[in-house]
């Protein structure tokens, strides 16, 4: 197993901005709809549910790690072996691809709706996988540190939620629980896609310094996060009517256009433009990640790898041109992205807890 030179590590506080940056990205944008489709009012609980279950997952993902003395690959090949430990650390690769693919091109799509018709699509994506490369290029604290300020920079667009509550109307919230709790876990179901990107933590985990240190702000991110995602749908189903929100692909900035300032005539045109701060950290995080595995099964140069993925990113971004396809692909990676948090890694959790039990009574 590979030991992370010291001067390779990050200090245990930082990991709260790797949570955090990948946890919020275009989904905060529109997730609104989504969550509020089966569960309508009482889609505040279904976010609260969803927020509970990540804290389990990472504390999940945290044993799954610690006795490993690596990443998830490592935990990959020592109980399932050479090959099948390969064969799934390599679905986990394609899977932050996929990640990678789906906050890029949603964000270029809301670019074109809003602000750019015309906006090309292979140029900034090649500019901007130029950007991630720099970035990855030069190493993991370089990435922690665009993370951090993924977080910090954007803060301010929070104000800009100030302006709807003159117009909200917070007696949409009641009944309270006036759906099933199907209905209420069909919109955890749907919060899935906004929250994914913690996984992540299964690869950086090893250049953590004293990791268990690292927990507390793990879940202290993703508390962030949680109530950062609560405060904004609850805002939401004030100020629009359920019948609104079903109409509103994007609710967030839909509510941007609400704030007027005697100096910004449109303000969602800065929210817009300030976001791409926000999907740095996400794609940088992802295709971080995608390397740092491939390089780990293939036992190749990350930098050799890091090309070959961005490649591929690209290729796969310039290929979703209509609303449909990019539509299909958010609800694919969805759907993966339910499997891997909901069904893999309580899985990996319960196996690894198994193995490692076995290991300690044979010895």
């Amino acid at each position: 197993m590979e030991r992370i030179p010291n001067q390779y590590l990050i200090s245990p506080f930082l990991v709260f901005y790797l949570i955090h940056s990948m946890q919020v990205g275009v989904g905060l944008l529109g997730f609104q709809r989504v969550v509020a489709k089966s569960a309508e009012n009482d889609a505040w609980i279904g976010v609260l549910i969803g927020g509970i279950a990540v804290h389990l997952l990472i504390w999940m993902m945290y044993k799954i790690l610690e006795k490993s003395n690596g990443d998830i690959t490592d935990v990959h090949n020592s109980i399932l072996g050479k090959w099948v430990g390969r064969a799934l650390s390599t679905v986990l690769m394609i899977y932050f691809i996929l990640l990678a693919i789906t906050v890029l091109r949603t964000y270029i799509e809301i670019v074109q709706v809003w602000v750019f018709p015309g906006f090309s699509v292979k140029l900034f994506a090649a500019v901007f996988l130029l950007l991630v490369f720099y970035i990855i290029n030069g190493g993991f604290r370089t990435v922690t540190g665009i993370a951090v300020l993924g977080v910090i920079l954007p803060l301010y667009l929070i104000l800009t939620f100030i302006f709807p509550l003159k117009y909200a109307f917070f007696e949409n919230l009641l009944p309270i629980m006036d759906h099933s709790i199907l209905e209420i876990l069909q919109s955890t179901k749907g919060l899935t896609l906004t929250i994914l990107g913690f996984e992540a933590l299964l690869v950086y985990y090893p250049f953590i310094k004293d990791p268990k240190k690292s927990i507390k702000w793990a879940q202290f991110g993703a508390l962030f996060t949680i109530a950062l995602y609560l405060l904004v749908l609850i805002i939401s189903l004030a100020y629009f009517s359920i019948e609104q929100l079903e109409r509103t692909i994007w609710a967030s900035l839909t509510i941007l256009k609400i704030g007027q300032l005697p100096f910004v005539e449109r303000i969602e045109y800065v929210g817009i433009a300030s976001w791409i701060l926000v999907i740095l950290p996400n794609i940088c995080i992802s295709i971080w990640a995608a390397s740092r595995i491939a390089k780990k099964v293939f036992k190749i140069r990350q930098r050799i790898l890091l090309i070959v993925i961005l490649g591929i990113t690209y290729a796969s971004t310039i290929l979703f041109s209509s609303r449909e396809q990019i539509n299909l692909l958010n609800e694919y990676t969805a759907q993966i992205g339910f499997y891997v948090i909901y069904l893999y890694i309580p899985l990996m959790f319960f196996i690894s807890y198994l193995y490692y039990r076995k290991k300690e009574n044979l010895s």
